[in-house]
This record gives C-alpha cells, structure tokens and sequence, in this order.
C-alpha cells in the first residue's frame, strides 16, 4: 500500500462572498476554454456554459472551425474562438500560436473536454502547459495528452488543476484502475504534492488535494455517471480560479457544488433521467 504525506483534512466549504455593487465582468474572471472536436462540440458547449454558470466574466472558446459554427449555437453568451484543424477536425498544431495569443488575454484556461486524441493534440496542450503563466484547469483528453510526459506537469509557475477520472489518473502515474481505487487518498496527495498541483480525483466520494490539504467530498450521486457532466466541473472551477480563489478552494468549492447541483436534480428528475446538462439548470440553486 502506498504511503503519503502527512495532510489536514479539511471538511469546510465557505460560501462564495457578495459582489461588490460597483463590480464589472472585467473583475471575474476572463476564462479561454480550448475544447471540442468533430462529433464532440457537446463537451465545448458544456464547460464553457459552466464558466458562465460558476460567475465567469468572460467566457471564450477556442474549437476548431469546422465545429464554430454549433459551438457557437450552443450558448449565446460566450465568445468563440476559430482554430485551424486536421483532416478528423480535431486541433492541429498549427493553433499553438494563435492560441498562445489568445491566453495572453484570458485569466484562466480551461483544457480537454472532447479535444480528442493525435499528435497534434499533444503538441498543443504541451504547448499550453509549459509555455503560458496563466492558471489551468487540465481535464479528459488534456490529461491524456501528458500521459506519456507526466514530468511537463511538474512544478508550473501558474497553478494547475487536473480533474482526472480513476483512468486517467492510472494512466497518469503508470498503474490500474484497481490499484488507484483500493489506495486513493495516499496516490493522490502523493501526485499533488510530487507535482506542485491541485488534484481532483473524481469518483464516489471525489477527493481535492495539494499534497498538504485533503477534501473528501460529500455531494453527488450516481445519476451524474453520465456523459458531459466532467465538463461541466471543468469549466466550474475554471470560473472560481477567474474569481481569484486560491486554486485548493475553487477546486474544493467547484467539487462540492457541482456535487450539490446533482443532488438537486436528482431529488427533481431522478438518478436515470439525469443528463449532464441538468447541471447548468440546478448550478444557480446550488451556489445560491
């Protein structure tokens, strides 16, 4: 069994503070969400309408230009973002530059929600990871793109957030899914604090840490073991980093109330009926 640093538990989750009456979108967060590929623009659509949801000012997306055009249906309040894009309309390389740009003006950056797996891929997330000083949310095929390169993650200068799922997170430090589950809470402040990062191993009872600091969580439910709902967590968090909450809370806050969120729409639809899009419906009450 595997041996971790000693942690604080911690179990309190303060409520966000009131907005100041003279406050502007400016002062909440400008949030660039790099998704979305041919036949996934659903995951795009979903982070970056978390963001909004989560108190984001600004929320732009960044998708491949054969998927503009739904992305940009999907929501009418966020901006979108063109990309050049291979042959299968996933992110080619050719977007590093631009999307480079683009970070310079945004706050935070969300990453991988239905990017899809290539070369390419890898190419630009590694791209994003080790050449910008902006705080990151890394998720899905974001992660999948650093599995093999795990030491790119490695004491960034910006805070970094992964949100990986029992999988992704074997594969990330080279074990299984059977190994990562029967010891959680040791793996994933050990990753955290060898890495310098806020980790976010989802699952029943979804865990938060930094290598110091540990959350168990305590909201959600089977219904939300559906797809897109990973998305919605995402872009969550990314909008609570755009607030300037120190990276331990806004994962730890983002978990809990997408948690909550859940709940509520179980208790209204049931745990079958529940889609991840029910989120952004019950997010309002459950921050509220």
């Amino acid at each position: 069994m595997a041996t971790g640093p000693a942690i604080e538990l911690v179990t309190d989750v303060p409520p966000l503070s009131s907005r100041a009456a003279d406050g502007n979108k400016g002062i909440y967060g400008r949030i660039l969400v790099v998704a979305g590929s041919r036949g996934m623009t659903g995951a795009a659509i979903l982070s970056a309408s978390a963001a909004l949801r989560g108190g984001a000012g600004l929320v732009r997306v960044a998708v491949p230009s054969g998927s503009m055009p739904i992305v940009a249906s999907g929501n009418p309040c966020y901006m979108t973002v063109a990309l050049p894009e291979d042959a299968e309309g996933r992110i080619a390389a050719a977007a590093i530059a631009p999307l480079l740009a683009q970070a310079e003006g945004n706050d935070v950056i969300a990453v991988g929600p239905g990017l899809g797996q290539s070369d390419d891929v890898t190419a630009v997330v590694s791209a994003l990871v080790s050449q910008t000083l902006k705080s990151m949310v890394l998720d899905a095929d974001g992660l999948n793109a650093v599995r093999h390169h795990p030491e790119r993650l490695r004491n960034r200068a910006a805070p970094l957030v992964l949100t990986p799922h029992p999988g992704e997170f074997a594969r990330l430090i080279g074990s299984d899914i059977a190994t990562v589950q029967a010891d959680r809470e040791a793996l994933a402040t050990r990753f955290a604090s060898e890495n310098g990062l806020i980790l976010v191993l989802k699952g029943h009872q979804t865990l938060v840490t930094d290598g110091r600091r540990l959350y168990r969580n305590t909201t959600g439910n089977p219904g939300m073991a559906t797809g897109g709902t990973g998305d919605v967590l995402t872009g969550l968090i990314a909008a609570l980093l755009g607030q300037k909450l120190e990276p331990f809370a806004a994962a730890q806050r983002g978990v809990f109330w997408h948690g909550r969120a859940g709940d509520l729409a179980r208790d209204d639809l049931g745990e079958v009926c529940l889609i991840a899009a029910d989120l952004l419906t019950y997010l309002p009450r459950a921050l509220k």
